[in-house]
């Protein structure tokens, strides 16, 4: 069973994908926007009633890349269903051909745009499928409610130390 394709229609693209594991993790999983590809959309079935989270590990440029500003867009939509692009990664050659992100979750449906730039720019990242039925999927919900329930240090400035003169 496929449930969304994480860079399935774009050239170049790596996707492993797993069948047989209630989670499913995918570490190599990636895309490739440049000038005649601008947009990659990420999108699951509307019948999956799992969960889905997106990752976004490393944004950078590849082989033919020219020295120019290649800015990556996230466009997702918000709670009021209204759509919000918000630049991600700015690359350039010279100064800056590689981000990383630091496993950057999104929820798909989610959209991956070239706002400025030729590329290629390639992103990197991994797909994670939780079944509700999944043990795991409990645990975790568990793991939040003990969270929220434990009390927090309370924030206090730091005081300074004066220096004789």
């Amino acid at each position: 069973m496929r449930t969304g394709l994480w860079a399935g229609a774009l050239p170049r693209a790596v996707f492993a994908e797993a069948d047989s594991s209630p989670s499913i993790e995918n570490p190599v999983s990636g895309c490739e926007l440049t000038a005649s590809t601008k947009s990659y959309t990420f999108q699951v079935d509307e019948d999956d009633d799992s969960d889905h989270v997106l990752a976004l590990s490393v944004v950078c440029l590849t082989d033919g890349a020219k020295d120019e500003c290649n800015v990556v867009e996230v466009v997702g939509r918000n709670h009021k269903n209204q759509e919000i692009a918000v630049p991600v990664a700015n690359l350039k050659l010279s100064c800056q051909p590689l981000l990383s992100l630091d496993n950057f979750k999104l929820q798909p449906p989610v959209t991956f745009r070239l706002a400025a730039g030729s590329g290629p720019v390639h992103l990197a990242g991994w797909h994670q499928i939780l079944h509700r039925d999944d043990a795991s999927f409990e645990e975790e919900d568990d793991d939040e409610d003990d969270m929220s329930e434990e009390e927090m240090a309370p924030i206090v400035p730091a005081k300074k130390e004066r220096r004789k003169q």
